[in-house]
């Protein structure tokens, strides 16, 4: 494993759980999100973000955090190992709904230096909340991702899919050894 994409819905873990494989593996880790967002809440247009991206996945080791599925080719031409954080419905909105409200209450900021901190209203009132993307996602990205395992397309990527939290940890530990 050298190049390392870690995908799931939103609030799933994958973020934790990518920074928790970056750091066992001594590899950078990247985040989709951190790529993709400016300044308040600025989105960065296509082109921007691919070529900021293949920016950043040039190099030979790297653990991605993200989906942005318009994104596949760049992040896939290269990886070798996609990693699924497929928990179960009831965690995957648990963990979105509380990380929500950590966010909200500790106001710091998601991306170096470009001021984006999560608020009431766009976690819980906007159409674009992430609460509500969650709830939208879930089962579509389910199919996919599902799907993604057996293209012929991608079969010169290894997939792995982790299915709780302990699976989790006993992937990272299996590093270990």
């Amino acid at each position: 494993m050298k190049r390392i994409n870690v995908i799931g819905t939103s609030g799933s873990g994958k973020s934790t759980f990518s920074r928790m494989l970056a750091s066992e593996l001594n590899y950078p880790y990247l985040e989709m999100d951190a790529i993709f967002w400016k300044p308040n809440w600025q989105e960065s247009s296509d082109e921007e973000f691919f070529s900021n991206l293949a920016d950043w996945l040039s190099g030979e080791h790297w653990v991605l955090d993200g989906n942005y599925s318009r994104t596949s080719e760049i992040k896939w031409g290269r990886v070798d190992t996609i990693i699924w954080v497929d928990y179960s419905f009831a965690r995957t909105l648990f963990q979105a709904v509380k990380r929500a409200f950590i966010r909200i209450v500790t106001k710091k900021e998601l991306w170096g230096k470009t001021g984006n901190v999560e608020s009431f209203r766009k976690c819980f009132l906007s159409k674009k909340s992430i609460i509500l993307w969650t709830l939208q996602t879930y089962s579509y990205n389910r199919v996919r991702y599902a799907e993604l395992l057996n293209d012929p397309k991608y079969s010169h990527i290894k997939f792995v899919r982790i299915t709780s939290p302990k699976k989790a940890q006993t992937f990272i530990d299996e590093l270990r050894t």
